[in-house]
């Protein structure tokens, strides 16, 4: 039998990556190989549908296989992801070469599957029809295979599934389904297995992590006490937290294990009480800085970064100008903006006073502007600074560049020799841009 195989394309979050990662490392161990698309027998696409924008994408990435399919019937095409679970029927009906579509809590059966379509190319399988309730979880033997990941020395490891919050505006709990803790031996081994495998750093993900254990009856605050003791792991972050869940004892850990980064991603949404209301969001932002104020006391040398949707329905001048002023008052190091998108199926999709999209896009481009002067103005005021930076690999641009990110998370740019990817080093700022600073090396011995 001539050799099996496959690529695999990712859009959207960190978890899809994960879970990406995770189904090619059991490909692999079966003796597929992985290839560049235009060799592969199938093509798993992982895809995100949080956003509008995002799930055109893959739509359009789709219509790109008619020619090849049409000249070889090649490749079968396999879906997966959020997407998957809210369009995956339609691929089906409309792209002859997509013969498999799963969502997100179907991982589990993947491998399997994908290889039942191999074997008979003419069959076509819907796992949306599996009980989404159960999470069919991906485990492999953990002495026998090494996760497969982008980064050798960076790595993700989810700790929950789904999410119950059920924000006015968002897709999530009913593509990803409810929230469901993962049992702490398996982070725990997992853990493991990256670190002896050579991982530095691990981001412990979920859509919100600071509601871990609630269903097992232990909290997030334990759990990264946990990971951040465990030999040989030099650093841990964590993404996303929600506010409200964002308590004391998270950031008791925080101030007191050296290995937890001090960074935080606390996504804010909008800096309106009234359109917090309408998205859902159980915190008011009176609330939100009291949470910023503990945390920064806390905290010495924090990274603080958001999320903030604008144009959400009904939002008015005074609302808009309410999350600017949140911006000016807090000073987030970066904003992870966006204008709000409707969702089919999400409450926010039927609510009345939609606004029109040129003022949505205006009103992103106005807060944009304001934060990059205020993320420039932050990162200016680290020049002559020195930071210890993971290298995790070359600079996209420049030769002789890496980079790597500074406990806090900033991106710095530097010169270096590739044996030093992966190591430790002390650098010193010496310029700054809003997206990273450009610094030298001190010191020419690493730190392992």
């Amino acid at each position: 039998m001539p050799d099996k195989k496959f690529c695999v394309k990712v859009y959207g979050c960190q978890m899809n990556v994960y879970d990406a990662d995770r189904v090619r490392t059991v490909l692999s161990s079966r003796g597929w190989q992985e290839v560049d698309e235009s060799e592969a027998d199938i093509v798993m696409i992982t895809g995100c549908s949080v956003r509008a924008k995002a799930e055109q994408k893959v739509w359009s990435e789709l219509g790109l296989y008619d020619a090849s399919w049409k000249k070889s019937q090649r490749p079968l095409v396999a879906l997966t992801g959020c997407i998957a679970q809210r369009i995956g029927e339609n691929a089906l009906k409309r792209f002859p070469y997509v013969r498999l579509v799963a969502g997100p809590r179907h991982i589990g059966l993947l491998p399997n599957a994908i290889e039942q379509i191999y074997e008979h190319p003419k069959s076509r399988l819907n796992l949306l029809d599996t009980d989404a309730r159960e999470f069919h979880s991906l485990d492999f033997d953990s002495d026998n295979v090494t996760i497969k990941r982008e980064n050798k020395f960076k790595a993700y490891i989810t700790i929950a599934h789904g999410c119950d919050n059920f924000c006015t505006y968002c897709i999530v709990p009913y593509v990803r389904g409810r929230f469901v803790s993962r049992k702490p031996e398996e982070i725990f081994s997992e853990a493991e297995m990256l670190i002896k495998d050579g991982v530095k750093e691990i981001t412990l993900l979920g859509q919100n992590v600071n509601s871990y254990g609630k269903d097992i009856n232990l909290n997030f605050a334990w759990l990264l006490r946990q990971v951040a003791h465990m030999e040989g792991l030099k650093r841990v972050r964590f993404v996303t937290s929600l506010p409200q869940d964002f308590t004391e004892d998270i950031v008791d850990v925080m101030a007191s294990e050296p290995t937890v980064c001090p960074s935080l991603n606390l996504p804010i949404q909008n800096g309106s009480d009234r359109i917090l209301k309408l998205m859902n969001r159980k915190y008011t932002y009176a609330e939100y800085l009291e949470k910023i104020k503990l945390v920064r006391e806390r905290v010495p040398g924090l990274g603080l970064t958001t999320d903030l949707i604008v144009g959400f329905p009904g939002e008015t001048d005074e609302d808009f100008e309410a999350s600017m002023n949140a911006l000016r008052e807090i000073k987030f190091d970066m904003v992870h903006s966006a204008a709000y998108s409707e969702r089919d199926g999400t409450p926010a999709a039927k609510m009345e006073g939609a606004l029109p999209m040129d003022l949505r896009l205006k009103r992103l481009m106005t807060l944009n502007e304001l934060q990059d002067k205020i993320t420039l103005e932050i990162n200016q005021a680290l020049t002559g600074k020195i930071f210890e930076v993971l290298v995790d690999g070359p600079a996209p641009k420049g030769e002789n560049l890496l980079q790597g990110r500074t406990p806090s998370d900033k991106v710095v740019i530097f010169e270096g020799g590739k044996n030093l990817l992966g190591e430790f080093v002390n650098v010193k700022i010496n310029s700054a841009e809003a997206w990273c600073l450009h610094g030298e090396i001190l010191k020419t011995e690493v730190k392992n």
